[in-house]
């Protein structure tokens, strides 16, 4: 006769729900549709449950080469919620859309002070700045950026991904499958991280 150890499930269960991640990328108007894409494509892959936050609401987003993405739902709608990193995309419009709002300026500052995990890459490094973000720590950006970084922080040169504690950066299109990875390295460990890589046909040691 079989009888189900609830318990265990349950048990098993609520372990699950404790171990399970959960990302919040955001999707500004003019954002870089590789970056956002790739970032959102290998956190999924690593068993992270990805939000898609459209800066401005729900409605498709066109991004830098006029491709049109859909965000999940409106940022302003999940903008007091946990989750155990914030992403930012580059792409110039999409960078200055986030430096200008308030509200993803809320959004780090909480996060910061919370010792989240905080990830931006290629122009997204300076809205880091604007928001004053991460002061004072080693980042690295898409090079053109650099001027707007370094008297705030400690630009790095030369590196894919830079990560200084609870910061995550990196240069460009070229680097977002590294970029990525880290991002999910650091929430469900190297292990899981190199099987999606695999998965992927990306060298990732």
């Amino acid at each position: 006769l079989f009888r189900p150890n609830f318990s265990a499930t349950s048990r098993a269960f609520e372990k699950f729900i404790k171990m399970s991640k959960n990302a919040l990328v955001i999707l500004a108007p003019g954002a870089e549709e590789m970056e956002l894409i790739i970032a959102v494509d290998v956190l999924r892959r690593a068993g992270i449950k990805v939000t898609m936050a459209g800066l401005n609401g729900s409605e498709p987003v066109k991004c830098s080469r006029d491709v049109h993405i859909v965000p999940d739902i409106e940022l302003a709608k999940v903008a007091a919620d946990k989750f155990d990193v914030v992403v930012l995309s580059g792409g110039l419009g999409g960078s200055n859309a986030m430096a200008d709002s308030a509200v993803v300026g809320d959004i780090l500052k909480a996060h910061e002070d919370g010792g989240k995990l905080i990830a931006a890459i290629c122009a997204a490094p300076t809205v880091l700045a604007k928001h004053g973000i991460a002061t004072g720590k080693s980042l690295t950006s898409y090079p053109s950026m650099k001027e707007q970084l370094v008297d705030k922080y400690s630009y790095v040169e030369g590196e894919l991904v830079v990560q200084d504690g609870n910061l995550i950066t990196s240069r460009g299109p070229g680097t977002a499958y590294n970029f990525a990875l880290k991002i999910a390295e650091e929430l469900v460990g190297k292990q899981k991280v190199q099987e999606v890589a695999k998965g992927l046909l990306v060298a990732y040691n």
